[in-house]
C-alpha cells in the first residue's frame, strides 16, 4: 500500500521540474494524479492562474474521479532578476497573477469539495525567497511571501473542516525556471559552485522537493497545518557570513 493509495490529486506546473517529479512520485505512492500545466505534455492544459480554468479543472476531476483529496498548487514563474527600478507594473501583475493568485484559486476551488469529503491537503509552492531577500527578484520574492501568508490565513479560515493548507519553500533546485543559471555555470566550468552558499554545498533535485510534497499530502503530516516547510539544504538557517571568518572559527 502506498502512502497515497485511494487518493485523487491535482498537481499544477506538472510539465517539468518539481511538478513533474511530484506527479511521478505521487503515482508510485498510489494516487490517481491529474497533472496540469499551461504547456502541453500533461494530462490537461490549464492556466493555473485563470479563475474559470481552475474551477473547470476541479469540477472535471470531481466528475471523472469522484473528488479531489490533494491539490498541489506548484505552477510558478520567476520573472528574472530585474531590479525594482527596471520592472514595470505589468511585470509585477503577471508574476503575482501566476505565483499568488494561482494558489489562491487552488484553495478557493478545491477546499469546498475536500470539506465535504471530510478533509484533504492543499500544498502551495512558495520559496526561500519569500522568507528573506537575496534569493529572487523583488516581484518573485513578494509573491512567494504572499503564498506563505496565504496558507497561514487559509488554514485558519478552514478551521474544523479537516482541510490542511501548507507551503513548501524550496531553495536552489534544478528546474525549468533555474535552467539558464545551471547552463551558464556549466558553460563556464563552474558547476561545482552551484549551491555553495548552503551547508550541503549543492543544489537540490526536483524529487527532493517532491518528497516534501508527498509528506504534506499524506497522513504522515496529519498534524501539520499552516506551515512553511523549507527544503533548501540549510540556506535559510543563517544570515549571510564571510567564508574566511567562518573558516577561522572552525580552525
Amino acid at each position: 500500500m502506498g502512502k497515497l493509495s485511494g487518493k485523487v490529486a491535482i498537481i499544477t506546473g506538472a510539465a517539468s521540474g518539481i511538478g513533474k517529479a511530484s506527479v511521478e512520485l505521487f503515482r508510485r505512492e498510489g494516487a490517481e494524479v491529474v497533472g496540469a500545466d499551461v504547456a502541453q505534455g500533461t494530462d490537461l492544459q490549464v492556466d493555473a492562474a485563470d479563475d474559470a480554468q481552475v474551477h473547470e479543472l476541479v469540477e472535471r476531476v470531481v466528475r471523472e474521479r469522484g473528488g479531489v483529496d490533494i491539490f498541489f498548487a506548484n505552477a510558478g514563474i520567476s520573472g528574472g532578476w530585474a531590479t525594482i527600478a527596471e520592472q514595470t507594473a505589468e511585470d509585477w501583475a503577471e508574476i503575482l497573477r501566476v505565483n499568488l493568485i494561482g494558489p489562491f484559486l487552488a484553495i478557493k476551488h478545491s477546499a469546498p469539495g475536500m470539506k465535504l469529503r471530510g478533509g484533504g491537503s492543499i500544498i502551495c509552492t512558495a520559496s526561500v525567497a519569500g522568507l528573506r531577500s537575496g534569493a529572487g527578484g523583488a516581484a518573485y520574492s513578494a509573491s512567494k511571501a504572499g503564498v506563505i501568508s496565504l496558507v497561514q490565513t487559509a488554514a485558519q479560515q478552514l478551521s474544523g473542516t479537516g482541510v490542511r493548507v501548507n507551503a513548501i519553500c524550496p531553495g536552489l533546485v534544478e528546474t525549468g525556471m533555474t535552467k539558464p543559471m545551471y547552463e551558464l555555470a556549466r558553460d563556464r566550468g563552474q558547476e561545482q559552485r552551484i549551491g555553495e552558499l548552503n551547508p550541503l554545498r549543492r543544489g537540490g533535485e526536483p524529487v527532493e522537493v517532491a518528497r516534501a510534497a508527498l509528506f504534506l499530502a499524506s497522513d504522515d503530516s496529519s498534524y501539520v497545518n499552516g506551515a512553511a516547510l523549507v527544503v533548501d539544504g540549510g540556506l535559510s538557517a543563517s544570515h549571510p557570513e564571510a567564508r574566511a571568518y567562518k573558516l577561522r572559527m572552525l580552525s
